[in-house]
């Protein structure tokens, strides 16, 4: 059986077990998706209808493909520009092409039969599920220390206050900083050497 699926805008022409490399699919290695837009269906010569078909897949890698080189140039005008593109795709590996009203259908059964003891379980007092912990236990991320882990960092001191400019002052940026400024010629009058 083969199909005709959609993916990140392009069609892939599928069958069990072929692997295909499709625009990047959100996952990681080893789990499952779901190809819903399937557009076509059929088997040897024969169409099938694609109302509720999927067609499941497993993500072998995430990977990049090939480097592709941006080059751009205004003649004339020293304007060049060089970049480098990686596209990110995924491949998969086509494990079934089946019915999704099916799958739908026998899953609700088999989630129905485990939520039943549950309530009997309340009835009679005993601890669910979700009451036990599973899994371990995480370090606590806090320092040992009891005062570093509470303690208030010192206050900052403040800064002294500035005096309020006198009127005769000039401000800043008249004045300038003569600091790294180079000597004016003959302006400046010079104190005698001791």
């Amino acid at each position: 059986m083969f199909a005709v699926v959609r993916t990140g805008g392009k069609q892939y022409r599928v069958a069990p077990g072929d692997k295909i490399v499709v625009e990047k699919l959100d996952g990681n290695a080893g789990d499952k998706v779901t190809l819903g837009e399937v557009l076509l269906a059929g088997d040897g010569g024969s169409l099938r209808s694609t109302d509720g078909l999927t067609v499941a897949a497993e993500i072998i890698a995430q990977a990049k493909a090939d480097k592709v080189t941006v080059f751009k140039k205004r003649r004339r005008h020293n304007y060049r520009r060089k970049k480098g593109h990686r596209q990110q795709h995924t491949i998969l590996k086509i494990i079934a092409i089946g019915d999704h009203k099916e799958q739908k259908k026998t899953a609700p059964k088999a989630e129905a039969a485990p939520a039943a003891p549950a309530k009997d379980k309340v009835a009679k007092g005993e601890p669910q599920a979700s009451d036990s912990v599973s899994g371990t236990p995480t370090e606590n991320p806090a320092p040992a220390n009891p005062s570093a882990a509470g303690a208030e960092k010192p206050a900052k001191k403040a800064a002294p206050a500035k005096p309020a400019p006198s009127k005769d002052a000039k401000p800043k940026a008249e004045t300038g900083s003569t600091k790294n400024a180079a000597p004016a010629k003959g302006g400046a009058k010079k104190s005698p050497k001791k």
